[in-house]
Formats: structure tokens, sequence, C-alpha cells
């Protein structure tokens, strides 16, 4: 074992480790809770060994970072999420190679992906990101639409061609009424799914939950946790 690969291993029995408590907290079931790892700023190396050591789903959030990780990793069975802004110049190239997107937040942008994916000839799963810290008509600090406008933006992906609507997306905000509440913030998440899930039954993704705040995300009933710097490290600066 190469020391990186042992670094990873480690890392990521520890992170395991944390999801399995926190679903016997919880009184879920292990598989409840699928590990997404956040693979940003590493290299395709590291992608590899974790997908030696059984990780199948990983998630960038830029794409000049993922599009060459993707291609230098495309013999791989993996499932590719893109978790961060998107910008509509970039979409045809996430299309290429996203199994996921997970920052879907304004109709703009479920137009282009939907003409990226038909072009493609590829079915997109999309997720629908919220902010919690966002007004009525708004976008939230780190991307996502306000609540008030889940409704509508679900019903225009779940028309869109080659798009799939999977659920819902958060990550904790820093400002408004859920800053510093992350289990709060979750459980707001989960009430959204709920009620999503009355009009798209299969939409029924809850994706929240980062490295610090994995067990709050468990708790609330969040089926996919964005983990990176638990798995990877905090890598070092440049210069």
């Amino acid at each position: 074992m190469t020391d990186r690969k042992e670094q990873l291993a480690a890392n990521l029995a520890q992170v395991e480790e944390r999801i399995a408590s926190a679903c016997a907290t919880a009184g879920r079931k292990r598989e409840e809770v699928t590990l997404i790892v956040v693979t940003k700023t590493y290299p395709a190396s590291d992608v590899r060994i974790l997908h030696g050591l059984g990780v199948r789903q990983v998630a960038e959030n830029r794409d000049q970072d993922a599009a060459p990780k993707a291609a230098a990793c495309a013999d791989l069975p993996l499932s590719w999420h893109f978790v961060g802004q998107l910008q509509t110049n970039k979409v045809r190239s996430v299309a290429s190679y996203a199994d996921v997107v997970q920052s879907v937040d304004r109709t703009k942008l479920v137009t282009a992906l939907s003409s990226a994916a038909v072009r493609a000839g590829r079915e997109l799963g999309c997720l629908i990101q919220v902010a919690l810290d966002a007004e009525s008509g708004e976008r939230g600090e780190r991307g996502g639409v306000a609540p008030d406008g889940i409704e509508e933006l679900a019903d225009a992906v779940a028309s869109a061609p080659g798009l799939r609507l999977d659920g819902l997306m958060t990550v904790a905000p820093l400002a408004g009424p859920f800053a510093g509440r992350q289990r709060a913030a979750f459980d707001r998440l989960m009430e959204f799914s709920s009620r999503l899930r009355g009009n798209h039954p299969a939409a029924n993704m809850v994706s929240a939950g980062m490295s610090a705040d994995l067990e709050d995300a468990v708790a609330a009933g969040a089926t996919h946790v964005r983990v990176g710097t638990a798995v990877l490290g905090v890598r070092p600066g440049l210069g």
C-alpha cells in the first residue's frame, strides 16, 4: 500500500464509522445514506485510489477541474456529481460527464441543461439547490433558489427533455435564520422534500451535510452526504 492509499483508507474508515454511528443514533439503516466524496483540487490519481477502496460516487464543484478528471477516469464505473454553482457557458461540458447536477437553481439553467443533455444523448439527474438564506425571488449567497421557488423549478426540470428530477440539495447557510443551526436547516430541507414528493414521488434524493455536519444531515434524514476534507485531507496552499 502506498502512503497515500493508506491515508485515504484510514480517512474513509473514519468517515464510514461516523456515518454508521449517526445512522444508528437516528434509528436508520446504514444503506439509507450514500457517501459522495468531493474530490475538488485533488488529482485523478486520488479518484483511482478511492475507486479501489470502494468509492463509487464522486463530486466536483468546478468544471475546469472536473472535465479532465472525469476524462482521465472514464474507464472506471463512477457516478459523477456536479455540486458547484454552474454558469450556462459550462453546461455543455458538464452535461458530457456528470450523472447528476446538484446545483440547479434557475429556469435558464434548466433550459441549457436540457438542450445539452439531448444533444449528448444522455439523461441528467437534477437536484434543486435550496437556499435557506434567500428571500423570495432571490438566490442564496452560495447559490440556490429561495424556498418559494422550489415547486416551479421542479416542474420545469420534470418536464424538460433529457432531465430527471431526483430531489433537493442544500448547503448549510452562513447567514440568515439558519446560520450556525445546521440541524434546523436540514430539518427544514426535509420538510420541503416531503412536500415535493407529493407531486413528484420519485424525487426522493436529499443531499445535505459535509465533513463538519454530516451527523446533523443523517439525523434529519438526508439520503446523501457530500464529504471532501474528512476523506482527502486539507490541501496545502500553493506558493
